[in-house]
């Protein structure tokens, strides 16, 4: 706004320069170099931070996966095979230790998942997409090296050979394989994102809620409220206000 007074004949200097904004102005641009409000994006540190620890914590699940193959390894349970120099057979035709093995690891995975999301998130309450994304990354790194453990250290999977060295009617072991291979591997990144995401949600810091101010001091003396802050119009004040006397004017004594 410019305004202009005419005082002695001289032109005042405009109180508000064409070039710099009303002070007021709600499109004005914020100032350079303002901080953060909570609950904005963070800055470029915090967001270098993030990326570190999320790709630490990838890091760890993956090696993590070591511990997972051999317990898989360990409690799987095995599948007897046996041989009469002709063909190898299944020394348990209705047995079910083929479908344990993939049993096993889905629920080995599980508990995995369950303790890396519980471990991250009490290393960092907030949360953030580059944890999540480490903690789903590692997961699945951690179960395909668990399953490359458990199939290279167990049973031999050349069976025909395995078959020849013990001898005909000798039982032996099968490979230890994963017939549901996507469902095995998923199980611990999707348990440990839905765990995260869980305990996030119900334990996470919350936001601080805005405090609204009035300007006219409460939302009780707000206009249109039904609350006056002062004297209704049209009542007069002064003596003989309120006991019904009229008030004393020109001609009334």
């Amino acid at each position: 706004m410019r305004t202009s007074a005419w005082h002695d004949g001289t032109v005042t200097a405009p109180l508000t320069p064409p070039h710099q904004p009303q002070p007021n102005d709600p499109w004005q641009a914020p100032p350079s170099g303002s901080h953060l409000l909570p609950g904005e994006q963070p800055d470029a540190d915090e967001r270098r931070a993030e990326l570190r620890q999320g790709a630490a914590i990838a890091a760890v699940l993956t090696v993590a996966g070591v511990g997972l193959g051999l317990l898989w390894l360990w409690l799987a349970p095995r599948v007897p095979l046996v041989s009469d120099e002709t063909a190898v057979f299944l020394k348990n035709s209705e047995g079910e230790e083929a479908m344990g093995a993939d049993g096993t690891f889905v629920l080995l995975a599980l508990a995995f998942g369950l303790v890396s999301a519980v471990a991250v998130f009490l290393f960092r309450r907030r949360g953030g997409i580059p944890l999540v994304v480490g903690l789903a990354l590692g997961g699945l790194l951690g179960s395909l090296l668990a399953w490359g453990i458990g199939t290279w250290f167990g049973p031999t999977s050349d069976v025909v050979a395995h078959a020849k060295e013990v001898g005909e009617g000798v039982t032996f072991d099968a490979p230890l394989e994963l017939h549901a291979v996507g469902a095995a591997v998923l199980a611990w990144p999707v348990a440990a994102m839905l765990v995260h995401l869980g305990l996030t949600a119900l334990f996470g810091p919350r936001d601080p809620e805005p405090e609204w101010e009035f300007p006219y001091g409460t939302p009780h003396d707000a206009p249109g409220s039904g609350k006056a802050s002062g004297p209704s119009p049209g009542m007069a004040e002064g003596p003989g206000a309120g006991d019904g006397t009229p008030p004393a004017g020109p001609g009334r004594s």
